[in-house]
């Protein structure tokens, strides 16, 4: 082994979160390298639930169709209580969101994004063990331990992608504090053989006294063989999850984090058996036991997302129960907020706050998703609410916003909503908008139906400032009203012919959108201000020198 590897950006961690980060990477022409101590990728199904917001992230990524064809639909949840159904919730997919909730193994997610990067040309360097780095004013110098010895790796900047006992995390000395659930669980990915309806999840107790002291929850998951599968057993595999028997029970806590997978006994088929015995809803008999674990779950989150040129991402930033399936689409959605920035300062294009935006967008948004996912595992997934269409948003992680980073402007920070029936110029079928972004920041300039030649002309006057306050990084498109009469431009027109675009956006006669490449409206006005245009992006990309 060479004793000195060179490149821009070093990834501890090949889980989902590190390989979204490398993707985001390579696909805007940065070199990057993955470290993972571990031989062979893991075949456990601990994250299971993907958000209609994460969906969106894997579309832009060029991985939704896989995806999608290794899932299966979750379409609500089934509620027993000493035996008895008691509630059935489903999960409605508001009508304009593109996307609704899936359950795909995580072992299958990391599997499609490990063949998005090998298809990039990335590769994972298995094996490596990242035990300790330093940083001065141009880089981090990381040690790695291997098999055949140890390797040093210079980097312009580090992202720790390493789970909850994250060495990035402890040698920035980042605090992390929280505590752990009392209760153990194991898991196990199963076969039963009852007649539950497909795609719901069932969560039954037993209550005394008005107090929860036993639990089940399965989670639907893909057959793991569809096209072998007999019919009745395609929508009958589970990810079940449970409080641990005494004989199963651990005492060890790694690092004093306890959280994750625990213990040397593995629970086998007679221990999820008997809680089945005890609480299924109806008499049944679980087989093909694929995997199972014992797990602790603790809360916590760190007082900082980074510092200097090292940063954490996912668990290395926040664990919490996984209720409501948050931990995974968040960590995702981590390393897709950092990717593009990273990209953007290791050319030399990015403002300095740009990568401290990273901690002051993505702290307040793990912070909730710790108080939230607590708050849930003990009243219940939307307790705090009465509103059906709140909480169903919330959980699918569209409501996030920026609206307070130093990088958005006033009246934008959500996510840019989404909207059909578009036209395009010899495309024969309508089109979507998320189908126009890319990996640079996108403008959307909205002309009405009174819109006339020097109103474009002004238009793309402001799309030239625009694209030059950028350096160039910048798509544009102009978009207008179903009768506007508009002269040939030399912009890309796209006809909002059904009036979609103007309800998502509020638009008025003529407006103006930046886009961010993570898909969060940067800058959203009901005018075009060429100045204000420009000092957005500016805040965004630094004057080249």
């Amino acid at each position: 082994m060479s004793d000195s590897l060179l490149t821009q950006v070093l990834i501890a961690g090949a889980g989902p979160v590190g390989l979204t980060a490398a993707i985001e990477l390579i696909r805007r022409g940065v070199n990057c390298h993955i470290v993972d101590p571990l031989l062979d990728p893991p075949k456990y199904a601990k994250a299971v639930g993907v958000q209609p917001r994460t969906l969106e992230v894997f579309e832009s990524m060029g991985v939704l169709r896989r995806i999608l064809d290794a899932a299966t639909q979750m379409r609500g949840q089934i509620f027993y209580v000493n035996g008895e159904r008691v509630a059935q919730v489903d999960f409605p997919v508001p009508g304009d969101v593109p996307f609704g909730f899936i359950a795909i193994p995580q072992y299958a997610t990391e599997q499609i994004l490990r063949d998005e990067l090998a298809a990039r040309g990335g590769r994972i360097e298995r094996g490596w063990r990242l035990t300790g780095f330093e940083q001065d004013a141009d880089g981090v110098t990381a040690t790695v331990a291997a098999a055949d010895g140890d390797q040093t790796v210079r980097a312009l900047y580090l992202v720790g992608a390493d789970g909850a006992h994250s060495v990035v995390r402890k040698s920035l000395g980042l605090t992390f504090e929280g505590a752990a659930f009392q209760e153990q669980y194991m898991l196990g990915d199963v076969e039963g053989d009852w007649s539950m309806p497909p795609g719901y999840a069932i969560r039954a107790m037993h209550q005394s006294d008005g107090t929860p002291d036993d639990l089940l929850v399965c989670i639907p998951l893909p057959p793991f063989d569809a096209l072998r599968a007999p019919p009745h057993r395609r929508h009958n595999r589970y990810r079940m999850s449970m409080l641990v028997p005494d004989d199963l029970a651990t005492a060890s806590s790694r690092d004093g984090v306890a959280h994750g997978f625990e213990g040397t006994h593995a629970p086998e088929l007679h221990h999820i058996q008997a809680v089945l015995d005890r609480l299924a809803p109806e008499p049944t008999t679980v087989g093909a036991l694929r995997w199972s674990s014992v797990f602790r779950i603790s809360h916590r989150i760190v007082d900082a997302y980074g510092r200097g040129r090292a940063f954490v991402a996912g668990d290395a930033a926040h664990i919490h129960p996984p209720t409501g399936a948050q931990g995974m689409n968040t960590g995702i959605q981590d390393a897709h907020n950092l990717a593009w920035k990273l990209a953007l300062a290791v050319e030399g294009r990015a403002t300095p706050a740009l990568l401290d935006s990273y901690d002051a967008e993505r702290r307040p948004v793990g912070e909730e998703v710790v108080g939230r996912t607590v708050r849930s595992a003990r009243q219940g997934i939307g307790a705090d609410s009465d509103d059906p269409d709140f909480v169903i948003r919330r959980e699918a992680q569209l409501l996030i916003g920026y609206a307070d980073s130093v990088l958005v402007a006033p009246g934008a920070g959500t996510r840019a909503p989404d909207a059909t029936g578009l036209t395009r110029a010899a495309v024969t079928h309508p089109v979507r908008l998320f189908t126009l972004f890319g990996t640079e920041h996108t403008l959307l300039l909205y002309a009405g139906t009174n819109a006339g030649r020097d109103e474009v002309q002004r238009l793309e006057r402001a799309a030239g400032a625009a694209a030059a306050a950028a350096h160039g990084r910048l798509d544009v498109y102009l978009l207008v009203a179903p009768k506007a009469d508009i002269a040939p431009s030399g912009l890309p027109v796209i006809s909002d012919a059904d009036g979609e675009f103007a309800k998502a956006y509020a638009v008025a006669e003529r407006s103006a959108y930046v886009v961010r490449p993570d898909g969060y409206l940067g800058y959203a006005a009901q005018d075009v201000d060429v100045d204000a245009l420009g000092d957005h992006l500016r805040a965004t990309f630094a004057a080249l020198g």
